[in-house]
């Protein structure tokens, strides 16, 4: 009897594997490449990963409120800094689940067909995701991410040692791209333009040198030093800006896509009331007129009860700007302003010779002209002329971290960064606020991070400080 049961269970097991075999085969979509193009994959990946750098949960959910560019109408929770463990889980999930496998695939496709295009964009925009991980939550996985066969438990890396890496890999990018054996198609930033992926990549070099500034000096002024020895240009117009287009619905930009749908969100008082002060003629491109007469531009106080937001009221408050809920308008990742900036600060530091003054003047006419704005003339120059906006290289720091949170509106993670880092604008967190007047500096550590890789979790908190909103990271030197 004991016999004939393992002989009636052999047959099942061999009838189950004919029958899995047939299912394979009859599974398999014909019309399918089994091995991944990595021309469809970088399109992909790219659009994933700035979908959510652009999406509600990083940008509008959080870094924009931090930065005080926008408000909540309804629902404040979020603009009161209620958070949970589960509310910062969009970025890092995608970030490890999807933009850094899909760009190590790219690389090792790239590396198989001998097309340097591939490797270079992948590292780049590879490089910029880590970016944004370790700016929002500190140290992070880096050296092992990615790597599923064989990290199944990442170590995190020191944030040091992220923006040391960062660097190297841009460099690496840099020295792929010269080889010039192929170009990156399905390319949706700069359409397979070797030379604007090697001016991008220049650029987030130049905002990482900055980015570490103020704990590591010298090896800042060392990476701009390898730039210019290396003949190495940066974004030059903003016809080169770092930028991922829009189209119309299914394919429109997260901010109109919210809007569609829901009503949750306002311009932030704080910015209205900088830019009417400064008659400054980016107003009606940042916040549409309130609907309710007497029209005009009103904000929304950072921090507010849902009672006091209501009181307000919809209607008499301003929305963002056609501009930023037009479906085709840009998700920009880094602009031409942005290097101005980055630039006038590094002459201001002493990391170069350039004129500090000329290329802080440069950076806010660049961002008048990014949207539009050039036909200005005498006003402009009113503009930079002014007292309020008047370079003040005794401190350098206000003077153009007040003027680059304008320019980097709607940009939520990289304001909140800057912000955080040149302590400009000075912010004021509201009484509603539940973290005794301070503003959130990083992203908490998603929740499943305790439990999925609890040991690395808890040597990263015991190396950084507290999993808490409020624990300051290495580069937020002051």
């Amino acid at each position: 009897m004991k016999n004939k049961k393992i002989y009636i269970l052999a047959i099942l097991a061999i009838a189950f594997s004919s029958c899995n075999k047939e299912l394979d085969e009859v599974n398999i979509n014909p019309n399918a490449p089994e091995i991944p193009v990595p021309d469809y994959l970088l399109t992909g990946t790219t659009k994933a990963t700035v979908d959510t750098y652009w999406g509600v949960t990083n940008n509008m959910n959080s870094s924009l409120l931090f930065a005080q560019h926008w408000a909540k109408v309804q629902y404040t929770e979020e603009d009161r800094f209620i958070y949970s463990n589960s509310s910062f889980t969009s970025l890092w999930s995608t970030a490890y689940a999807q933009s850094i496998p899909g760009y190590n695939k790219i690389i090792e496709l790239g590396d198989a067909q001998g097309n340097s295009g591939y490797r270079g964009v992948a590292l780049i925009l590879r490089s910029w995701v880590f970016l944004l991980l370790t700016d929002a939550y500190g140290d992070i996985p880096y050296t092992q991410a990615g790597k599923i066969k064989q990290f199944i438990t990442p170590v995190y890396d020191k944030q040091k040692d992220v923006y040391y890496g960062i660097l190297e890999d841009l460099k690496l990018a840099q020295t792929t791209l010269n080889l010039n054996t192929g170009n990156a198609s399905g390319d949706i930033i700069y359409s397979g333009s070797t030379e604007n992926w090697k001016k991008f990549a220049n650029s987030l070099r130049l905002r990482i040198a900055l980015r570490i500034a103020d704990k590591e000096p010298t090896k800042a002024k060392q990476v701009i030093d390898e730039i210019k020895a290396e003949g190495g240009l940066y974004i030059s117009s903003n016809l080169e800006n770092a930028k991922l287009d829009y189209d119309v619905s299914p394919q429109q930009n997260p901010v109109a896509a919210s809007f569609e749908t829901r009503n949750d969100y306002r311009i932030s008082k704080t910015i209205v009331d900088r830019l009417t002060a400064l008659n400054d003629q980016r107003l009606p491109i940042y916040a549409s007129k309130t609907e309710n007469a007497p029209q005009g531009y009103v904000g929304i106080p950072n921090g507010s009860t849902n009672s006091e937001a209501s009181a307000i009221g919809l209607a008499n408050s301003s929305k963002p700007g056609d501009y930023f809920l037009d479906p085709k308008a840009p998700a920009v990742i880094l602009s031409y302003a942005e290097v101005l900036f980055d630039r006038a600060e590094a002459a201001a530091r002493g990391f170069t010779t350039e004129n500090a003054e000329d290329l802080y003047r440069q950076a806010i006419a660049a961002s008048f002209a990014q949207y539009g704005l050039t036909n200005l003339n005498s006003d402009i120059n009113i503009y930079l002329n002014s007292d309020a906006v008047r370079y003040n290289a005794a401190n350098y720091k206000k003077s153009i971290g007040e003027q680059k949170w304008i320019a980097l509106f709607g940009q939520g993670l990289e304001a909140w960064a800057e912000q955080r880092r040149l302590d400009y604008p000075q912010l004021t967190a509201s009484v509603n606020t539940v973290l005794n007047g301070k503003i959130p500096v990083r992203f908490i550590y998603p929740g499943t991070e305790q439990s999925l890789n609890g040991q690395n979790y808890k040597n990263a908190v015991s190396s950084q400080g507290a999993d808490l909103l409020t624990t300051k990271l290495w580069f937020d030197a002051f």
